[in-house]
C-alpha cells in the first residue's frame, strides 16, 4: 500500500442489547427476535450522538443477518446518511459472514441452563478447532467466515470508511484477523453499542483507534449481563 492511497477505516458497531439475552436463550440466526427496549434505547443514543458529532463517515453501511444486528443498523442509518431499507442502493448491506458465532440448529433456541445441564459450559478459549456448540461451527470455522467477510469488504471499498453492525464475537475475531494475533485466550467484554474502528496506514499494516467506545450510553441502566458466554450466543 502506497502513501499516495487514502487510508481504509472499518467501524465496528456492537448491537444494541438483544431480547435472546434478556431471556436467557442461546439466540442463533433462527431464533434471534431483534433488541429489547433497553436494546433499542442504547442504538437511539447512539444515532443521537452521531447526528450531534458527526464523528462518523460511512462510505457504506453493513449489518449482518441477524435481527438484533439489522435493527440496530436501521436505527443509527439516518444518522450516517443511509436509508434504512435493505439491501438497496443508499441502504444498508446484509452480509451473513458478519454473523455471530452460529450454535447451529440443535443448540439455536435453547435456555442457556438446559444448554449448560445438556452440555457443560463452553470452552471459548480451548481448541479453536474442538466442538463448541454440538451441530455448530467451531471457534475456528467461525473466525474464518469473519476474516473472509471483512477481506471482501476491505477489498470492495478500498480507501472507504466502512461501517458494520455486528455482535461482540465479531469484534473479537475482528481483532485476531487485523492484528494478527494467534489462537489463545483473548478476553474481551465489547458493550451494546460500542465503537471500534481500525484503520489501514499507508504501510499495509492494521492500526487500532478505539474500541469499547460507549460514551453514549452514560445514565442508561447497566446492560444485563445473561447470555450464554455474553457474545457467542447473546
Amino acid at each position: 500500500m502506497s502513501d499516495d492511497i487514502e487510508p481504509t477505516r472499518v467501524v465496528l458497531i456492537r448491537h444494541g442489547e438483544s431480547q435472546v439475552t434478556v431471556r436467557r436463550v442461546v439466540g442463533g440466526p433462527r431464533t434471534c427476535t431483534g433488541l429489547s427496549a433497553l436494546g433499542r434505547q442504547q442504538a437511539d443514543r447512539l444515532r443521537a450522538r452521531i447526528a450531534e458529532t458527526g464523528e462518523l463517515e460511512a462510505s457504506v453501511l453493513y449489518a449482518s443477518g441477524y435481527p438484533r444486528a439489522i435493527e440496530t443498523a436501521q436505527i443509527i442509518a439516518p444518522a450516517l446518511g443511509f436509508a434504512a431499507d435493505l439491501d438497496v442502493d443508499g441502504g444498508i448491506d446484509i452480509d451473513e459472514g458478519f454473523g455471530e458465532h452460529d450454535p447451529g440448529p440443535e443448540c439455536d433456541g435453547l435456555a442457556f441452563d438446559e444448554f449448560i445441564d445438556r452440555y457443560g459450559m463452553p470452552d471459548w478459549h480451548g481448541d479453536p478447532h474442538g466442538v463448541t456448540f454440538p451441530g455448530g461451527e467451531t471457534v475456528g470455522e467461525f473466525h474464518l467466515r469473519v476474516g473472509a467477510a471483512l477481506s471482501a469488504v476491505v477489498g470492495l471499498h478500498a480507501g472507504g470508511s466502512i461501517v458494520v453492525a455486528c455482535h461482540g464475537g465479531v469484534v473479537e475475531a475482528a481483532f485476531r484477523y487485523f492484528l494478527r494475533i494467534p489462537p489463545g485466550p483473548l478476553h474481551l467484554h465489547t458493550r451494546n453499542t460500542a465503537i471500534t474502528s481500525f484503520t489501514r496506514v499507508p504501510s499495509g499494516q492494521w492500526r487500532l483507534d478505539r474500541y469499547n467506545d460507549a460514551a453514549h450510553l452514560v445514565g442508561l441502566p447497566d446492560q444485563t449481563e445473561r447470555g450464554a458466554g455474553d457474545q457467542q450466543a447473546e
